[in-house]
């Protein structure tokens, strides 16, 4: 079980505390307790694993609100596991390099354990049956900010995609620009195969 501990209020933590104590399955995302940046256990049945000054994480309470953005800070992240726990040298190192990267896009990962197809099953895409689609499949996002406007793909089942700047933000942008032309993207990379 993994933790998001910010993203609980004060009554979610303390019903919480009770099960984490007689546990050893989970790991708890936090950020240090109090101004002093100064690490401190959530409670007493923990140990860190992992401490870095990272770029980004989610929003407090993004899946209360449905909004699935990245927040990008430089606010130092804590990994903490139980004392009971054991968690391998290869285990504990990769979560250092995940906290440590410096990306704000997240690349989408697809292994084939029996909890991540279940997890995948579940999702938008999932629920849709893109995963199980028997054609090509591109997403497409495009983006508007502070007048850049980009454009990009991912084709699902070759695991590759592209993206460009499009235009000057001059001769006026929007979202629906910068969609339209991720959208065509697609469609010519659809074309070329």
């Amino acid at each position: 079980m993994v933790i998001n501990w910010p993203g609980l209020n004060d009554k979610e933590k303390a019903e919480l505390i009770s099960t984490l104590s007689t546990t050893d399955n989970w790991i708890l995302r936090t950020h240090p307790q109090g101004a002093s940046n100064k690490s401190q256990p959530p409670f007493g049945e923990s140990q860190r694993i992992a401490r870095a000054n990272g770029k980004c994480s989610r929003h407090k309470g993004c899946w209360r609100k449905v909004k699935d953005e990245l927040a990008t800070h430089s606010m130092t992240t804590e990994i903490w596991n139980s004392t009971r726990g054991q968690i391998s040298e290869a285990t504990r190192m990769a979560i250092q390099e995940a906290l440590e990267e410096q990306s704000t896009k997240d690349t989408p990962s697809f292994g084939t354990e029996d909890l991540e197809e279940i997890h995948r099953s579940g999702t938008e895409a999932g629920l849709l049956g893109i995963y199980n689609f028997p054609g090509p499949v591109h997403a497409t996002d495009g983006s508007n900010d502070k007048g850049v406007i980009g454009a990009g793909y991912f084709k699902l089942d070759e695991y590759r995609g592209g993206c460009c700047q499009l235009g000057r933000g001059e001769e006026g942008n929007s979202s629906n620009r910068a969609e339209l032309a991720a959208a065509c993207l697609a469609l010519e990379d659809a074309k070329r195969k």
